[in-house]
């Protein structure tokens, strides 16, 4: 299973239930090493966590772009 998380509030995004789908159709290939560090994460069980912005903190980022200068911007 592989979840999306946002990175900033820690809302529950949306999630896959599809094992046979690869990294590929994810996109997940074209993330440098230091990006997928940053984005993804494998847990033990085999589910994967994704880091993205949800859409109520990227308006709040582009609106206060000051935000995106701070550790935890929107918790």
């Amino acid at each position: 299973m592989i979840k999306y998380i946002c990175r900033h509030c820690h809302t529950f995004v949306g999630e896959i239930n599809q094992h046979a789908i690869t990294e590929q159709q994810l996109g997940f290939h074209f993330l440098t090493p230091d990006e997928r560090r940053d984005i993804i994460s494998y847990n033990t069980n085999g589910d994967v966590t994704v880091r993205v912005v949800c859409d109520y903190c990227r308006e709040a980022l582009e609106a206060n772009p000051e935000l995106s200068l701070l550790a935890s911007p929107l918790q």
